[in-house]
C-alpha cells in the first residue's frame, strides 16, 4: 500500500501547479465551461494561485491557503456564483482534462471521484 499522500503522489507543487494551469487552461477553451469561465475574472493568475494554495493542502502538501486565507470555506465563498448542476458536471469536466496526464492510474481515479464530490457540495441552485 502507498502511503504517500496524494500531494507526494503526484509530485508535489510542480505537479500541482501543472494540474491547476491545465484545468484553467481547459476552462479557458471549452465550450461547455463558458458558463463557469465567465464566472472568473478576465485574467485568471489570482484564481490559479488561489486553486494551487488550496489544492496544496487539500492533496496533503502544505497548507498555503489555510495559511495565506484562513479555512478555505467552500461553500461559503462559492455561495455568490450560481453553481447549478450543470456548472459542476462543466467544472468536472475541466478537471478530467487536466487530470488525464496524471500517470498514477489509481491516484488519477481517486483525485477525479474526490472532485466530483467537491463540485457536487459546491452546488447551491
Amino acid at each position: 500500500m502507498d502511503e504517500r499522500t496524494p500531494y507526494e503522489r503526484l509530485g508535489g507543487d510542480a505537479e500541482v501547479r501543472a494540474l491547476v494551469d491545465r484545468f484553467y487552461d481547459a476552462m479557458d477553451v471549452r465550450p461547455d465551461a463558458a458558463a463557469i469561465r465567465a464566472m472568473h475574472p478576465a485574467d485568471l493568475t489570482g484564481s490559479r494561485e488561489k486553486l494551487h494554495e488550496f489544492l496544496s493542502g487539500w492533496m496533503g502538501g502544505p497548507p498555503l491557503y489555510v495559511e495565506k486565507h484562513g479555512h478555505p470555506m467552500l461553500r461559503r465563498r462559492h455561495f455568490p456564483f450560481p453553481v447549478d448542476a450543470a456548472a459542476a458536471d462543466a467544472w468536472m469536466a475541466c478537471m478530467v482534462e487536466a487530470l488525464e496526464p496524471v500517470p498514477d492510474v489509481q491516484l488519477r481515479e481517486w483525485l477525479a471521484t474526490a472532485f466530483r464530490r467537491v463540485a457536487d457540495h459546491m452546488r447551491n441552485r
